[in-house]
């Protein structure tokens, strides 16, 4: 059963052409318009197929069930903010590593909270959709970038990169749960987005000088 149960999360074929391209996207941004309307617990296949504006048969085409559209929006979401940290760890390449925490950091926060509301949902739907086996492969792309960033510092560092690049993702991390699990996120956005460079850069200036 349980292998029956990860299968049904996968989508059923993938869009090859503009116009199913443009069809999936429909429906994930209307998963993501029914979710943020409805909750996830009201949320149907024949709601979000009325919201996008298509056929339950052609949903059905590209996601089975109802998990597998929360699945899909969720990764969507998470491709989004990778794709913002490893344009930035590229553009960082070559400089300090003060430079490199504080453009990661901003990247990475920023793109999380683009639209708070949304990553909330999704945060809340989570668990419910494996959505830490999803993490987990984000996080060995989030790390190769870093790491490849890291190598190019100006400044000799005596820490392995890959524990650095896993320490920073950590903290960033938790300081992004801790504005998705806040009553007003946004509030707190920016003393929490200081606060957290702040301690990327310390950290990083001791791993440059550590004997």
């Amino acid at each position: 059963m349980p292998q029956l149960s990860k299968v049904s999360l996968q989508p059923r074929k993938s869009p090859v052409q503009a116009r199913s391209t443009a069809s999936v996207e429909a429906i994930l941004e209307a998963t993501l318009q029914v979710l943020l309307h409805v909750g996830k617990e009201r949320l149907t296949t024949t709601r979000v197929a009325l919201r996008a504006g298509v056929s339950v048969g052609t949903l059905y085409q590209y996601f089975p069930n109802k998990s597998a559209l929360l699945q899909a929006a969720l990764r969507r979401h998470l491709d989004e903010v990778l794709a913002a940290v490893e344009l930035a760890c590229l553009q960082q390449r070559g400089k300090t590593l003060s430079q490199m925490a504080t453009a990661l950091i901003t990247a990475f926060l920023q793109a999380k909270m683009r639209d708070a509301k949304t990553s909330v949902a999704l945060y809340s739907v989570s668990s419910d959709v494996d959505g830490a086996k999803i993490v987990q492969q984000m996080g060995r792309r989030f790390n190769k970038a870093v790491v490849e960033m890291l190598m190019t510092s100006r400044e000799p560092f005596t820490t392995d990169p890959q524990l650095i690049a896993a320490m920073l993702q950590g903290a960033m991390t938790g300081v992004s749960r801790r504005l998705l699990e806040s009553t007003a996120p946004e509030k707190q956005f920016d003393t929490l987005l200081q606060e957290l460079i702040f301690v990327a850069c310390a950290y990083l200036d001791a791993c440059s000088k550590r004997l």
